[in-house]
């Protein structure tokens, strides 16, 4: 029986060296790969590139990264509620990469069908295009856009078992499906795992087969970016 279990964080990141690109799952600070994250803090890895949908916040997910000086680039969608990320962006400190959210996911999935490129409409006629060929398609006009190249996926799913297969809830579901085996090597951490063959196949949202080292992990914060609350009348 195959068995892609690894037993410490630490083992997961077996092989990760300064200067590489990494892929980051989640949406917001929904999904986000925690354990990954602080490991990779501890190693003090520098002249990282990462893709990701956003950054997190300051004292959290790829804050914690970017507080230490640890990314040299960021490829994402949006800036989101971090003010370190604005700051080492508006400074010149960090190259930044924006590019379109649904680009973002493209160019992920891209990369985990062994597409090397792909057209779109998104960001035609602006900066999204500068330098990038184009195209016209049914008197439609496109941008081409190139799959990502990443040495390591970190991706955070609810469950899953010993044979990398995966299943994610609700938000967490943005991003980390895709990014599932759109590098060269992708490590999940899981909040739960099970024997293989425990999971039903119906409700499995990625099969082990993009999946090389998996995890559980343990105390997860699940943080919430915005709390919005009202007193009780």
């Amino acid at each position: 029986m195959i068995n892609k279990t690894v037993s410490t964080v630490s083992e997961a990141l077996t092989g990760i060296e300064d200067g590489m690109t990494l892929m980051l799952g989640g949406f917001g600070l929904c999904g986000i790969p925690e354990k990954a994250i602080t490991e990779l803090v501890r190693l003090q890895l520098t002249q990282l590139t990462c893709i990701s949908n956003n950054a997190g916040v300051d004292a959290f997910g790829l804050g914690l990264l970017l507080q230490q000086k640890q990314i040299k680039k960021m490829i994402a969608s949006y800036v989101g509620e971090n003010a370190e990320f604005e700051r080492q962006m508006l400074s010149g400190e960090m190259e930044v990469e924006l590019i379109p959210q649904g680009t973002l996911a493209e160019r992920a999935r891209a990369a985990q069908a062994g597409f090397p490129a792909f057209y779109t409409p998104a960001g035609y006629g602006t900066e999204v295009a500068e330098g990038k060929e184009v195209r016209e398609f049914n008197g439609k006009m496109y941008v081409l856009e190139q799959a990502f190249d990443a040495d390591f996926a970190f991706i955070k799913a609810w469950k899953g078992d010993e044979a990398g297969n995966l299943i994610f809830k609700g938000t967490a579901r943005n991003f980390n499906p895709n990014m599932c085996g759109a590098a060269k090597i992708t490590v999940v951490e899981v909040e739960e795992l099970v024997s293989a063959g425990s999971l039903d196949p119906n409700q499995i949202h990625v099969p082990g087969i993009f999946v090389q080292r998996i995890f559980q992990g343990t105390d997860y914060e699940k943080r919430i970016e915005q709390r919005t609350v009202r007193s009780k009348s």
